[in-house]
């Protein structure tokens, strides 16, 4: 999938030159040095402050996967709040992927690497009875590990996980050739 090139929606989209994607990057901020020196962190909490942005956000992400999942996994922490947004509008159920130690129950993990140090997630083991359709949701790919790991893991304990969606994609950080060969999904693009 390529960026949204269509305009905002809903009736306070604002003028017709303003694009989603024009509209997610009026809504970033850049933190440097965070979360270690040197990164630049792509930071989505504004646009979700902005219920004109982040209602956008939801709505061109919905039309996208809408009658196509029966479920919505966001990543921690910011895939939280766009995924459960995206279930509640789809009609669909929500599926926490977690930090390892923060959900009940028994659960599957997997250790993966980041560009800067290493992280586990995890999901409950009874996540999904098999075989239903999963969307993938995350605030930001960067190099694509923690949405690699995620899809794997959400697949070994019986989802069908059919997209990878995203609301920024660090372009120059090659998170889209690390999921290769699967549905990835992007509102704006930063080259």
């Amino acid at each position: 999938m390529t960026p949204d090139a269509g305009r905002a929606a809903g009736p306070d989209a604002g003028p017709a030159r303003d694009t989603l994607s024009d509209l997610v990057a009026a809504s970033l901020r850049d933190v440097p040095d965070f979360p270690s020196p040197g990164v630049v962190f792509k930071d989505v909490t504004p646009l979700l402050a902005d219920p004109r942005a982040f209602g956008a956000v939801v709505e061109a992400l919905a039309a996208r996967h809408r009658d196509a999942v029966d479920l919505v996994a966001g990543v921690e922490a910011r895939g939280f709040v766009v995924g459960a947004a995206l279930a509640h509008a789809m009609g669909v159920g929500f599926v926490p992927v977690r930090k390892a130690g923060k959900l009940p129950g028994e659960t599957v993990s997997v250790s993966y690497e980041l560009e800067y140090g290493s992280a586990e997630i995890e999901v409950h083991a009874d996540a999904f009875v098999g075989g239903e359709r999963v969307l993938l949701v995350d605030d930001v790919l960067a190099t694509g590990g923690t949405a690699v790991a995620a899809w794997d893991l959400l697949e070994r304990v019986g989802g069908d996980v059919v997209a990878f969606e995203c609301v920024v994609e660090l372009a120059f950080l090659g998170g889209r050739e690390r999921l290769a060969g699967r549905t990835v999904g992007s509102l704006h693009v930063v080259d």
